[in-house]
């Protein structure tokens, strides 16, 4: 397994009224921030705030082109982004306590935190296609160019885990710095992760390793 320390790009927030944030999700403009009682979207470079929704945002958020997803208790809504309207509800499969949420291969991925799993979901229907068990606390989860990642969450130390999406082995590890959580993950599509920042309120951009290097700011 390659080991690495995780080059912290940019950092944004506490954002005024966010007290944590919790799933996060890209969706080729702005980065979604589930917040608690809503979610917010900022501009990923400037951390301007460009818009919120009002609905039950505490885990994780998921966009697969059109509509965002975002995980409410043991619910799983998918949301027109122009309105904020509820289009649909299908069942969170771990009944609650899911974390992570990704769009990739025309299926939801959803990381269950406590239960250290990740389900591949119908999004139609909510049935489970697919578990993967980790040996950490699950939180974001992302697939950027074939390869799953996910965040982990163990006391104050985070990493960021490229897994085997069939037998769930680490094929790769990126440490946080002790004390930086991550909550919510999700890939810009190239160079870069979006992590939230769980209780600090605050988004934080990853460069994806071997990828070039971004100046920081």
């Amino acid at each position: 397994m390659k080991r690495s320390a995780a080059d912290i790009v940019r950092e944004h927030g506490p954002f005024p009224g966010v007290d944590s944030v919790g799933g996060v999700t890209y969706d080729g403009r702005q980065v979604w921030m589930a917040t608690g009682d809503r979610l917010r979207a900022i501009d990923p470079a400037s951390g301007e705030a460009l818009g919120s929704i009002d609905l039950p945002a505490h885990a994780g958020t998921a966009f697969d082109g059109e509509h965002l997803f975002q995980i409410a208790e043991d619910r799983i809504h998918r949301i027109d982004p122009q309105t904020g309207r509820v289009l649909a509800t299908i069942p969170a499969p771990g009944g609650g306590g899911d974390s992570g949420l990704a769009w990739a291969e025309g299926t939801l991925w959803v990381g269950h935190y406590r239960e250290r799993r990740i389900y591949q979901v119908d999004p139609q229907t909510g049935a489970v296609l697919r578990t993967i068990e980790s040996n950490r606390f699950v939180t974001g989860v992302t697939w950027v160019d074939g390869e799953l990642w996910h965040g982990t969450w163990e006391g104050e130390q985070s990493e960021l885990r490229h897994i085997d999406a069939d037998s769930g082995e680490v094929l790769e590890s990126v440490e946080m710095p002790p004390g930086i959580v991550v909550s919510g993950l999700d890939s810009d599509g190239a160079g870069t992760f979006f992590c939230g920042g769980g209780s600090s309120g605050k988004l934080r951009t990853v460069r994806r390793p071997g990828q070039a290097a971004a100046g920081k700011r």
